[in-house]
């Protein structure tokens, strides 16, 4: 491996500063998990991407040239994370896109995080954010490129014991994680938050809601405040690098608690290890 970041299919490091992408965050990402040197979830991600594409009018790039790029990217490494940001490319000053677009892709290797095995085992501890996310439907489930809430919401605790940060919308309903997808279980029924009108419809959220749906299991898409969490028997987290986190702990109000690693978590997270052993997650 001779680059760490491409731009345009060539070994750079630089973007012109007159780009979209950097100028107004108009663009779309996606986090993809390296495994054996295979991009995992690739269909997932290439779906989701479209949607975006269609949401701000972005000429999708061809899956073929796409697929190409990533494998050269994440050809023998064993294990890593591989970023893609396609943007609307250059354009001049002023929010009016170019009549005639053409778009910049970027593809970012960076190492796993460390300790996922020693998270997975321990379970996270989360807070609850005061950041705000917008309610807006026309951007809501993608990954487009402005994450300024997030940023605001992580700024908001530096205590290592605390994985992460859960998010309201506007109207104080849970939506999601700083990084991640929520689920959790009562009565014998799986929730997860809506991601309609804010929020990232996560890859492996749906893999959970599929997984699911094949067990059986009766799943629910809500729209509920905070402190439902507190009636929960078990709750986990999710994203496509870390797979599913079990969560142990709140660590203010209205999510002060503790929760048990449940049957339902340990059934998610053991399949998932299966899968990615029998590399089933393509």
């Amino acid at each position: 491996m001779t680059s760490s970041v491409w731009i345009n299919g060539r070994p750079h490091r630089w973007v012109d500063a007159a780009d979209r992408g950097f100028q107004y965050g108009d663009g779309l990402f996606e986090t993809f998990r390296i495994h054996r040197g295979v991009p995992l979830f690739w269909q997932r991600h290439m779906d989701r991407l479209r949607r975006g594409c269609e949401r701000l009018d972005l000429p999708f790039p061809s899956s073929e040239l796409l697929r190409r790029e990533a494998d050269t990217a994440c050809m023998g490494l064993p294990e890593g994370v591989l970023k893609f940001q396609l943007t609307r490319g250059s354009g001049g000053r002023g929010y009016t896109p170019p009549q005639e677009t053409q778009p910049t892709r970027v593809w970012r290797l960076h190492p796993l995080p460390d300790g996922l095995e020693e998270l997975r085992k321990r379970g996270a501890r989360v807070r609850l954010c005061h950041t705000r996310l917008g309610i807006n439907p026309a951007l809501a489930g993608i990954k487009h490129c402005n994450r300024l809430e997030q940023v605001l919401a992580r700024k908001e605790w530096n205590d290592p014991s605390v994985y992460e940060g859960l998010m309201c919308d506007g109207e104080g309903f849970l939506v999601e994680g700083t990084l991640s997808n929520v689920f959790w279980r009562r009565s014998g029924v799986l929730i997860t938050p809506r991601v309609d009108r804010c929020g990232v419809a996560g890859v492996v959220r749906a893999w959970v809601l599929d997984r699911a749906r094949q067990w059986n299991a009766a799943v629910k898409e809500v729209r509920a405040r905070p402190e439902v969490l507190a009636e929960a028997e078990e709750v986990f987290l999710t994203n496509s690098v870390i797979g599913v986190i079990p969560v142990v702990a709140g660590v203010d109000r209205p999510v002060r608690g503790s929760w048990p690693v449940g049957s339902f978590t340990a059934r998610l997270m053991s399949d998932w290890k299966r899968c990615l052993v029998q590399e089933e997650i393509v």
